[in-house]
């Protein structure tokens, strides 16, 4: 059997999938501590239990918001900023008694949904986390594309395409830029814009199912927003499905507003790409994580 932890901002979940690597049999989920020892026994506990309530020893495969450095074995590009720098897999795999591995988790997200979700069969699949942050995965002819530094997919640490005035130069970004996509498209940065111009503090849940004015107008800021960031990916990347995961990408809206505005963004006389949610929903992360082990990737 295979284990998947997806290492989230603000949660952690297990999942344990049955032998033919398919379905979750066993899932369970935690709160992320925010400190680096806190993260690996969180993790070894939840590994741990998760064996004794079934009986079986497992392989692990973590996917994190973040990477490692090809240079160093460290982690690095992780906006839950604890872990960079540490040697996540290594002390794992000490924690654990056994080899751990360790990959970015809008790679594990991608390689789930075009194995057998949202994207099974494309071609090009650009993977989409929105949720603390803005992670993405590309996967081609179903492997992952990780690049020649480990980054590819990154989309979230450029700057936000075509800005208007009022959005210039951007809020900060903890990478230590101004103005990043991660900035206005996460969870917390629909949260900011919504306080920027209101005064007042709503879950980005609150303000997308909210019906006032306000609510309203800052959902449309991000569907803007958003479709001038994905028409950047197409227009570079060029992908047959982009899937959308994270708590962003519940809101069903998204799908058939962003499309009818990247139209205007895109340099082609017809797009054929489509966007779509998860199949898999929040068991895409810890499937794709599980598959570390085995499936070629």
């Amino acid at each position: 059997m295979r284990i998947g932890i997806d290492l989230g901002g603000t949660k952690t979940e297990i999942a344990v999938l049955d032998d033919a690597g398919a379905q979750p049999i066993y899932r369970r989920r935690a709160p992320t501590e925010r400190s680096y020892h806190g993260v690996v026994h969180g993790i070894r506990d939840l590994v741990l239990s998760a064996e004794r309530e079934l009986g079986r020893t497992c392989s692990v495969g973590v996917g994190i918001p973040g990477t490692l450095s090809k240079e160093t074995g460290l982690v690095k590009n992780a906006n839950s900023t604890w872990i960079n720098g540490k040697p996540l897999d290594r002390d794992l795999s000490d924690a654990l008694g056994r080899e751990v591995r360790v990959e970015n988790d809008a790679n594990c997200f991608a390689i789930s949904e075009g194995h057998d979700g949202a994207a099974a069969g494309a071609e090009v699949v650009f993977g989409v986390i929105l949720g603390t942050g803005t992670g993405a995965g590309i996967v081609i002819n179903g492997r992952c594309l990780r690049g020649a530094n480990g980054i590819g997919g990154e989309w979230g640490h450029n700057p936000l395409p075509w800005p208007r005035d009022d959005e210039r130069p951007g809020r900060p970004c903890y990478c230590g830029k101004t103005g990043c996509i991660e900035t206005w498209l996460s969870g917390p940065g629909f949260e900011a814009d919504f306080f920027s111009t209101t005064g007042e503090q709503r879950s980005a849940e609150e303000v997308a199912d909210a019906t006032d004015i306000h609510s309203e107008s800052a959902l449309s800021r991000y569907v803007d927003r958003l479709a001038r960031s994905l028409a950047h990916v197409i227009n570079i990347v060029d992908p047959d499905v982009i899937v959308l995961g994270g708590g962003m990408g519940k809101i069903p809206s998204l799908y058939d507003a962003v499309p009818r505005l990247w139209e205007r963004y895109i340099f082609s006389d017809s797009i054929r790409t489509q966007l779509k949610p998860p199949v898999h929903g929040d068991s895409s992360g810890v499937r794709g994580a599980a598959w570390l082990f085995g499936s070629g990737q």
